[in-house]
Protein backbone atom coordinates (compact mmCIF):
# COMPACT_ATOMS: atom_id res chain seq x y z
CA UNK A 1 0.00 0.00 0.00
CA UNK A 2 1.47 3.65 -0.87
CA UNK A 3 -0.28 6.37 0.99
CA UNK A 4 -0.62 9.60 -0.85
CA UNK A 5 0.46 13.15 0.31
CA UNK A 6 1.29 15.62 -2.52
CA UNK A 7 4.10 18.07 -2.19
CA UNK A 8 4.23 21.72 -3.81
CA UNK A 9 7.43 20.98 -4.29
CA UNK A 10 8.12 19.55 -7.85
CA UNK A 11 8.40 20.61 -11.62
CA UNK A 12 8.51 18.92 -14.82
CA UNK A 13 11.65 16.95 -15.97
CA UNK A 14 13.81 18.96 -18.53
CA UNK A 15 14.07 18.58 -21.54
CA UNK A 16 11.32 15.72 -21.59
CA UNK A 17 14.15 13.30 -19.72
CA UNK A 18 12.95 10.00 -18.06
CA UNK A 19 13.93 9.04 -14.89
CA UNK A 20 16.97 6.31 -15.23
CA UNK A 21 18.53 6.81 -11.51
CA UNK A 22 17.52 6.19 -8.20
CA UNK A 23 18.70 8.25 -5.36
CA UNK A 24 18.47 6.89 -1.72
CA UNK A 25 18.75 9.41 1.38
CA UNK A 26 18.25 9.34 4.71
CA UNK A 27 15.79 11.97 6.30
CA UNK A 28 18.10 13.48 9.27
CA UNK A 29 14.98 14.15 11.10
CA UNK A 30 13.25 12.61 14.27
CA UNK A 31 10.20 11.38 12.67
CA UNK A 32 9.18 10.30 9.12
CA UNK A 33 5.86 12.57 9.65
CA UNK A 34 8.11 15.35 10.45
CA UNK A 35 10.72 14.83 7.24
CA UNK A 36 6.78 14.83 5.20
CA UNK A 37 5.93 17.51 6.31
CA UNK A 38 9.50 19.16 5.27
CA UNK A 39 9.38 18.24 1.87
CA UNK A 40 5.53 19.65 1.24
CA UNK A 41 6.96 23.08 2.67
CA UNK A 42 6.83 24.99 -0.24
CA UNK A 43 9.28 27.54 1.68
CA UNK A 44 11.67 24.83 2.21
CA UNK A 45 11.74 24.01 -1.78
CA UNK A 46 12.77 20.54 -1.15
CA UNK A 47 10.86 17.03 -2.01
CA UNK A 48 11.03 13.35 -2.97
CA UNK A 49 8.95 11.18 -5.00
CA UNK A 50 9.07 8.91 -1.80
CA UNK A 51 9.27 8.43 2.13
CA UNK A 52 9.15 5.44 3.81
CA UNK A 53 9.12 5.11 7.75
CA UNK A 54 10.75 2.70 9.87
CA UNK A 55 7.52 0.40 9.84
CA UNK A 56 7.63 0.27 5.83
CA UNK A 57 4.84 2.50 5.42
CA UNK A 58 5.51 4.06 1.72
CA UNK A 59 3.88 7.86 1.05
CA UNK A 60 4.26 9.43 -2.40
CA UNK A 61 4.71 13.08 -2.20
CA UNK A 62 5.37 13.47 -6.09
CA UNK A 63 4.76 11.22 -9.63
CA UNK A 64 7.57 9.34 -10.68
CA UNK A 65 7.05 11.02 -13.96
CA UNK A 66 8.07 14.42 -12.19
CA UNK A 67 10.61 16.43 -11.30
CA UNK A 68 11.48 16.34 -7.66
CA UNK A 69 13.92 18.89 -5.65
CA UNK A 70 15.90 15.80 -3.34
CA UNK A 71 19.50 15.82 -4.79
CA UNK A 72 20.70 19.16 -4.65
CA UNK A 73 23.74 20.16 -6.74
CA UNK A 74 25.20 16.67 -7.77
CA UNK A 75 26.59 14.64 -10.97
CA UNK A 76 26.93 11.03 -11.87
CA UNK A 77 29.11 10.00 -14.79
CA UNK A 78 27.55 12.61 -17.72
CA UNK A 79 23.94 13.76 -15.36
CA UNK A 80 24.51 17.08 -14.29
CA UNK A 81 21.00 17.40 -13.40
CA UNK A 82 20.23 14.68 -11.25
CA UNK A 83 16.78 15.79 -10.42
CA UNK A 84 15.77 15.66 -13.98
CA UNK A 85 17.45 11.95 -14.42
CA UNK A 86 16.75 9.98 -11.10
CA UNK A 87 13.79 9.03 -8.78
CA UNK A 88 14.46 10.00 -5.45
CA UNK A 89 13.27 8.05 -2.14
CA UNK A 90 13.77 8.68 1.57
CA UNK A 91 14.24 6.49 4.55
CA UNK A 92 12.99 7.71 7.86
CA UNK A 93 16.30 7.34 9.64
CA UNK A 94 18.47 10.08 11.66
CA UNK A 95 21.78 8.80 9.94
CA UNK A 96 23.21 7.54 13.44
CA UNK A 97 20.89 3.86 13.69
CA UNK A 98 20.37 0.96 12.01
CA UNK A 99 17.59 1.01 9.32
CA UNK A 100 14.61 -0.98 10.32
CA UNK A 101 13.32 -4.37 8.90
CA UNK A 102 10.55 -3.21 7.95
CA UNK A 103 11.82 -0.07 6.55
CA UNK A 104 14.55 -2.09 4.25
CA UNK A 105 11.49 -4.54 3.11
CA UNK A 106 9.82 -1.65 1.77
CA UNK A 107 12.49 -0.52 0.24
CA UNK A 108 12.60 -3.48 -1.35
CA UNK A 109 9.55 -3.79 -2.72
CA UNK A 110 9.37 -0.28 -4.05
CA UNK A 111 12.57 -0.19 -5.44
CA UNK A 112 11.33 -3.61 -7.37
CA UNK A 113 8.71 -1.94 -9.03
CA UNK A 114 10.39 1.60 -10.27
CA UNK A 115 13.10 -0.25 -11.83
CA UNK A 116 10.90 -2.38 -13.57
CA UNK A 117 8.47 0.23 -14.88
CA UNK A 118 11.92 2.48 -15.83
CA UNK A 119 14.07 -0.51 -16.98
CA UNK A 120 16.30 1.22 -14.12
CA UNK A 121 19.38 -1.41 -14.19
CA UNK A 122 20.23 -2.10 -10.50
CA UNK A 123 24.02 0.25 -11.18
CA UNK A 124 21.75 3.09 -11.58
CA UNK A 125 20.47 2.65 -7.64
CA UNK A 126 22.65 4.84 -5.78
CA UNK A 127 23.06 6.97 -2.66
CA UNK A 128 22.87 10.56 -2.59
CA UNK A 129 26.55 10.45 -1.27
CA UNK A 130 27.87 8.77 -4.66
CA UNK A 131 26.78 12.24 -6.52
CA UNK A 132 27.29 14.62 -4.13
CA UNK A 133 30.68 13.53 -2.23
CA UNK A 134 31.97 15.59 0.60
CA UNK A 135 28.36 17.55 0.64
CA UNK A 136 26.74 14.62 1.24
CA UNK A 137 26.86 11.23 3.41
CA UNK A 138 23.45 9.98 3.34
CA UNK A 139 22.29 7.21 3.47
CA UNK A 140 25.19 6.76 5.27
CA UNK A 141 27.38 3.97 6.78
CA UNK A 142 24.49 1.98 8.10
CA UNK A 143 22.86 1.44 5.32
CA UNK A 144 22.74 -2.63 3.94
CA UNK A 145 24.20 -2.18 0.37
CA UNK A 146 24.83 -5.73 0.21
CA UNK A 147 21.33 -6.55 1.03
CA UNK A 148 20.21 -4.78 -2.03
CA UNK A 149 22.52 -5.97 -4.10
CA UNK A 150 22.07 -10.01 -3.10
CA UNK A 151 18.26 -8.88 -4.27
CA UNK A 152 19.67 -7.48 -7.93
CA UNK A 153 18.58 -3.78 -6.50
CA UNK A 154 21.63 -2.68 -6.47
CA UNK A 155 25.08 -2.79 -8.22
CA UNK A 156 27.48 -6.03 -7.76
CA UNK A 157 30.49 -5.68 -6.34
CA UNK A 158 32.91 -7.78 -8.19
CA UNK A 159 35.42 -9.77 -6.85
CA UNK A 160 39.17 -9.41 -7.14
CA UNK A 161 40.63 -12.47 -8.83
CA UNK A 162 44.10 -13.25 -10.32
CA UNK A 163 46.11 -11.48 -7.86
CA UNK A 164 46.71 -8.01 -6.19
CA UNK A 165 45.92 -5.03 -8.25
CA UNK A 166 48.70 -3.06 -6.28
CA UNK A 167 51.59 -2.08 -8.05
CA UNK A 168 54.22 0.51 -6.98
CA UNK A 169 55.13 1.32 -10.10
CA UNK A 170 52.05 2.51 -10.75
CA UNK A 171 50.89 6.16 -9.89
CA UNK A 172 47.46 4.27 -7.69
CA UNK A 173 45.59 7.68 -6.84
CA UNK A 174 45.49 8.51 -10.35
CA UNK A 175 44.69 4.92 -11.29
CA UNK A 176 42.37 5.00 -8.40
CA UNK A 177 40.28 8.15 -9.86
CA UNK A 178 39.80 6.80 -13.32
CA UNK A 179 38.16 4.07 -12.07
CA UNK A 180 35.77 5.49 -10.03
CA UNK A 181 35.17 7.69 -12.63
CA UNK A 182 33.99 5.27 -15.19
CA UNK A 183 31.76 3.93 -12.47
CA UNK A 184 29.70 7.53 -11.88
CA UNK A 185 31.81 9.45 -9.64
CA UNK A 186 32.93 12.38 -12.14
CA UNK A 187 31.93 14.95 -9.30
CA UNK A 188 35.17 17.06 -9.05
CA UNK A 189 36.54 16.37 -5.34
CA UNK A 190 40.01 15.84 -4.51
CA UNK A 191 41.56 12.46 -3.94
CA UNK A 192 40.82 12.31 -0.24
CA UNK A 193 37.34 13.45 -0.30
CA UNK A 194 36.87 10.64 -3.53
CA UNK A 195 38.48 7.88 -1.43
CA UNK A 196 36.05 8.45 1.69
CA UNK A 197 32.98 8.48 -0.48
CA UNK A 198 33.85 5.38 -1.94
CA UNK A 199 34.91 3.59 1.35
CA UNK A 200 31.45 5.40 2.79
CA UNK A 201 29.34 3.00 0.17
CA UNK A 202 31.45 -0.22 -0.38
CA UNK A 203 34.04 -0.28 2.68
CA UNK A 204 32.09 1.86 5.73
CA UNK A 205 34.80 0.53 8.70
CA UNK A 206 38.24 0.80 6.24
CA UNK A 207 40.61 3.79 7.21
CA UNK A 208 43.84 4.82 6.55
CA UNK A 209 45.20 5.49 3.18
CA UNK A 210 44.75 3.94 0.42
CA UNK A 211 45.05 0.50 -0.20
CA UNK A 212 44.49 -2.37 -2.73
CA UNK A 213 41.40 -3.35 -1.23
CA UNK A 214 40.01 -0.14 -2.05
CA UNK A 215 40.48 -1.26 -5.83
CA UNK A 216 37.76 -4.43 -5.76
CA UNK A 217 34.93 -2.12 -5.59
CA UNK A 218 35.76 -0.47 -8.41
CA UNK A 219 37.04 -3.98 -10.17
CA UNK A 220 35.06 -4.49 -13.61
CA UNK A 221 35.71 -7.47 -16.05
CA UNK A 222 36.35 -5.88 -19.09
CA UNK A 223 38.92 -3.41 -17.85
CA UNK A 224 40.46 -5.45 -15.21
CA UNK A 225 41.48 -8.64 -16.24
Amino acid sequence: QIFERVSPNWGARRGGQRPDLVVIHYTAMQSAQAAIERLCDPVAEVSAHYVICERGGVTRLVPEGERAWHAGAGRWGDVRDVNSRAIGIELANTGDQPFAEPQMAGLEALLAQIMVRWAIAPERVIGHSDIAPGRKIDPGPRFDWARLSRAGLAREVPPISGGSLWDPDVDQEALFRTYARDLGYTAPVDDATLLSTLRLRYRPSAQGPLSAEDFAPLAQSDLWF
